[in-house]
């Protein structure tokens, strides 16, 4: 039983865990400023509507950063917390200087599906590794930003 961590998971699947979630920590927090940067900066014919949804995307953003950091500390590790890390290793880079809407809403659908791709991947591990917990968030936010996938393709008409 020494190999198991607090929550009765095996502490190399959970340290395997915890650097994946990391990753997606890191690609959380780089998404969530551009979201932001979108919300402060978008201009056009359709800022009232865009500025009012960023807001809705941003806040529930920063709400699963601290829920992804959360469950790294469950897992027995610690969230990396520096910016310059993220920016090291998020697969989402940083977007500035944009204002155009239709410029915005694409950063932000290409930022979705690059949190779905990575969370599906952690969603395989996360089940190898008999991890409910990581695995039913994971599912939970897949889910969630699929239908937003789906909603901001409608609104760019694809």
């Amino acid at each position: 039983m020494s190999d198991m961590n607090s929550i009765g998971l095996h502490e190399g699947s959970a340290s395997q865990l915890a650097e994946k979630l990391n990753h997606l920590l890191a690609n959380y927090q780089i998404f969530y400023m551009n979201v932001r940067g979108y919300h402060w900066n978008v201009r056009g014919s359709d800022f009232f509507e865009l500025h009012a949804k960023f807001e809705e995307f941003y806040t529930d953003l920063l709400t699963k950063v601290d829920e992804v950091a959360e469950r790294i500390l469950t897992l027995g590790h610690k969230p990396v917390h520096a910016y310059s890390d993220y920016v090291k290793i998020s697969r989402i880079q940083e977007d500035k200087d944009v204002h155009d809407g239709q410029t915005c809403v694409k950063g932000v659908l290409t930022g979705y599906q690059t949190l779905i791709e990575l969370q599906r991947e952690l969603l395989s591990i996360a089940s190898d590794a008999d991890d409910e917990g990581t695995a039913a968030q994971a599912g939970d936010y897949i889910r969630e930003q699929e239908k937003t996938v789906w909603m901001l393709n409608a609104y760019l008409s694809k």
